[in-house]
């Protein structure tokens, strides 16, 4: 098979990298939630040497992944995993977890069981970044987001994109609190989230 191709994690890797890069500076593992291609894997990994890139997906996704790996020979990227929302997690812990474009092809079950997995792995005072487009108390922040959330609850009515609102509630159930929203290009966010320190 040829290596699988997305054009926009051609567009966004560097902006995002401009972000996580400073975010996990400290970090010496991270947990990429949902890898797909695995083109933001190799940009990430290529540019933090420091630290270690898990990519993981579905077992569809991984044998796109590894051709991405195998061709950027990085030490620091590791054999992908199979993680499955709904199912088991790796044992963790991890200091940092990023996932991109991946909340609004999840149902919201699989955004719910996505936090509370997040909230088992990361360790406390980790960050999570979550990187996409996103409602703010029920109105999309464009009208290209409508149209693309109309258009995906046509393809799939589970699919959509999520409210910061639904979000918030979802991370407290992880024990993970929001600490910041990044205004994006072409009206993405990411969401910087925090594991809260058990009492």
């Amino acid at each position: 098979m040829s290596k699988p191709y997305s054009e926009s994690c051609d567009q966004n890797k560097a902006p995002i990298l401009a972000l996580i890069g400073p975010l996990f500076r400290d970090a010496a593992s991270v947990l990429e939630v949902g890898s797909g291609t695995g083109q933001h894997a190799v940009h990430f990994a290529a540019a933090l040497p420091h630290l270690t890139w898990q990519t993981s997906d579905v077992p569809a996704n991984l044998p796109g992944i590894r051709l991405w790996l195998a061709g950027a020979g990085l030490p620091n990227l590791p054999e992908p995993i199979v993680l499955d929302v709904l199912g088991d997690w790796p044992s963790g812990p991890f200091d940092g977890v990023f996932s991109a474009n991946t909340a609004h092809i999840m149902g919201e079950a699989e955004v719910a069981a996505m936090f509370l997995g997040i909230g088992r792995v990361l360790a406390p005072g980790g960050r999570f970044a979550l990187y996409g487009p996103f409602r703010m108390a029920g109105h999309h922040t464009s009208e290209s987001n409508n149209r693309f959330d109309a258009w995906l609850r046509a393809r799939d009515p589970r699919m959509g994109v999520r409210d910061l609102d639904d979000l918030r509630s979802w991370a407290e159930a992880g024990g993970l609190r929001l600490v910041e929203d990044v205004p994006m290009p072409v009206n993405n966010r990411t969401l910087i989230w925090e594991r809260v320190a058990s009492s």
